[in-house]
């Protein structure tokens, strides 16, 4: 029998920029030719999110606009075009929602980049809502074994922070410091990265997060940032032989720390950009830069294969996102947390509530 879905449903959305979000109901979409609908179950509240509550970057939203982008639900309903997901199919709805296929990025796994990309919870409504619509060929396959509330952090940040990872070329045994470790992005990064046989440096602040991070998320070292006298030197001697780490995978949400990698990175090494400070800037001294040979590049979301891979390792059971479980009614609180930086970990909302 196919699921009865209701008229309305409950959605968190934003009426202005800036805010704030209002918990109110809505009409329940219904999908194109192309599309699926997605009866959301969890969705992991990202940084991102805020971006587009503030109207952070340099990319306008849509307005009114449920945000949202890390999903996890069961397929109700599907246009007459899709062949491939069925109905009760358990799937995840990301950042990217759709993308035109036929681009040049397209043909070559670079769907991200396409020059006409839908965002949710920014370009089109996202999963701060009972019911999301996706584009079918870009919805995440989840294995039904696998827990919902548990999979909705890997939707966005687990598998940006993997791809982040496969873009530094750091090969296993070698070193990576982690900035922003954590936060809901790096405490995925931490685990992710020993899973690829990594050896990890956690870069954060304050004693909960050093405690999470040497004991639960598999960092070998800690350096706080706020009470380091000289940061690049405590990272350089946090390897063995005092070179650094190989790659600097940069999740933060300020800009000081964009600033200061290319100094303790290994010669050769490669600073990875993934955070997206609003208004923030790039710099490293040239001297530096050149005589070590480093790499400074971006590395943006996951593509299709790099998503279904990262949930591979998920269901495997070789990462474990820390998480809390709240309402969808209170996201406003969890933003709140967010803006005080009060976060470890990541929030997820139960739409039931």
């Amino acid at each position: 029998m196919a699921p009865t879905i209701p008229k309305e449903q409950w959605a968190q959305v934003i009426e202005k920029t800036g805010g704030p979000v209002d918990y109110k109901k809505i009409p329940v979409p219904t999908p194109a030719s192309d599309e699926v609908l997605v009866n959301i179950k969890f969705s992991g509240v990202c940084h991102t999110d805020l971006h587009a509550l503030n109207g952070d970057w340099p990319l306008p939203t849509k307005l009114p606009l449920v945000g949202g982008h890390e999903g996890a639900g069961v397929v109700v309903s599907r246009g007459e075009l899709v062949k491939d997901v069925e109905i009760g199919d358990h799937v995840g709805v990301k950042w990217l929602n759709g993308s035109c296929l036929s681009c040049e990025f397209c043909q070559q796994s670079d769907e991200p980049l396409c020059p006409k990309p839908l965002l949710s919870g920014y370009t089109v409504d996202g999963t701060f809502q009972e019911y999301c619509i996706a584009k079918a060929a870009h919805v995440a396959r989840i294995p039904k074994e696998v827990p919902l509330d548990a999979i909705a952090p890997v939707l966005c940040a687990g598998i940006t922070v993997y791809k982040g990872l496969k873009e530094s070329g750091v090969k296993p045994g070698q070193w990576v410091a982690i900035v922003g470790a954590g936060g809901g992005l790096g405490s995925l990064a931490q685990q992710y990265a020993r899973a690829m046989g990594l050896r990890v440096i956690g870069i954060d602040t304050g004693d909960a997060k050093k405690k999470m991070c040497l004991e639960q998320l598999g960092s070998e070292a800690f350096v706080d940032f706020a009470t380091s006298k000289n940061l690049v030197k405590d990272v350089q001697a946090a390897t063995p032989d005092g070179l650094g780490p190989h790659a600097v995978i940069l999740v933060a949400v300020n800009e000081k720390p964009f600033q200061q990698a290319a100094e303790y990175v290994r010669p050769r090494g490669t600073v990875v950009c993934i955070g997206l400070p609003a208004g923030a800037y790039l710099r490293a001294p040239v001297f530096e830069s050149v005589i070590k040979m480093i790499t400074i590049k971006g590395s943006y979301v996951g593509n299709r294969k790099d998503s279904a891979e990262a949930i591979e390792f998920f269901a495997r059971g070789l990462i474990k996102a820390p998480f809390q479980v709240v309402g969808l009614s209170e996201l406003q609180m969890v933003y709140d947390k967010m803006q005080k930086g009060e976060i470890a970990g990541r929030y997820v909302l139960d739409t039931s509530k």
